[in-house]
């Protein structure tokens, strides 16, 4: 029983992580989704951070990772 309420939490906080999806495009450019991006007709529909309904052409779109799966080039050697 005592072991139930860390493992809870710990259950809570890597779902909470896997909310977010960033959208790499073929150029290095990344967007942020707050709601999983759907594929409908060759675009990725997707909500932004502010809500707002966005659409991308899937033939921009190199990725579409959860946030915590995505690393940041700018940090790695060159």
């Amino acid at each position: 029983m005592k072991m139930s309420l860390p493992f809870l939490a710990l259950l809570l906080v890597l779902t909470g992580c896997a909310r977010g999806y960033v959208i790499t495009l073929d150029n290095g450019n990344q967007m942020r989704a707050a709601s999983k991006p759907h594929l409908n007709n060759g675009f990725y529909y997707f909500k932004d951070a502010s809500g707002q309904q966005r659409a991308v052409f899937s033939g921009r779109v190199r990725e579409v990772a959860p946030t915590s799966m995505v690393t940041d080039d700018k940090k790695q050697f060159r």
